[in-house]
């Protein structure tokens, strides 16, 4: 159980902040940036569920927020060769499989994509289409800080990436199970004025 006790601590004033493993940190570092943008994501979740009357989603979406914590935990605890298993919070294959398994079971009930759907319809949708910008974000981060030489676990990769699959299909289904989507027309605008 982690307390709070003081919420402002003065530490940052000067731009830095640590890690989890007390290693001081510029706030612009690339790990900082990466679970930054997990937190955004986790934030625009809070506000689609404000929104949101489906209890079989909801449920899905708390799950997801709890796990996103999580992710913010092992992105800012680089892994170390050697790690004992369980020492660290890491996110887990297990966590991964759950996510695949509720996009197939939300998408097998909707109807086929015939277009490309703009983000939009419901409050709820247009909050998961957000959310789903920025978690393809905190992928582009995490991204960078393995092209930058630094090590960011497997599964937390993958979470990512499931992650923003979910939130598409997810968003479609706040859109009334697909009823409510808005589709792109390809250049329906081209020739007006």
């Amino acid at each position: 159980m982690v307390t709070l006790n003081r919420i402002y601590t003065r530490t940052g004033d000067a731009g830095t902040t640590r890690l989890s493993t007390g290693a001081p940190v510029s706030k612009a570092d690339l790990r900082v940036e990466a679970y930054g943008a997990v937190d955004e994501t986790n934030a625009c979740l809070g506000l689609a569920r404000a929104g949101l009357a489906d209890a079989e989603l909801d449920a899905m979406l708390a799950r997801i927020q709890n796990e996103l914590f999580d992710l913010g935990a092992d992105l800012s605890t680089p892994p170390r060769d050697g790690e004992a298993e369980g020492s660290v919070l890491r996110v887990s294959d297990g966590q991964v499989t759950w996510l695949e398994g509720a996009i197939d079971a939300l998408n097998d009930k909707l109807p086929p994509l015939a277009s490309f759907v703009l983000p939009g319809g419901t409050p709820a949708a247009a909050a998961l289409h957000l959310a789903r910008t920025v978690c393809r974000r905190a992928e582009r981060e995490a991204v960078r800080l393995v092209e930058a030489g630094e090590p960011v676990s497997g599964p937390a990769m993958r979470y990512l990436n499931r992650l923003s699959d979910f939130l598409f299909v997810a968003a479609r289904w706040a859109n009334n199970r697909g009823a409510a989507e808005v589709f792109w027309k390809s250049g329906a605008t081209r020739s007006l004025p």
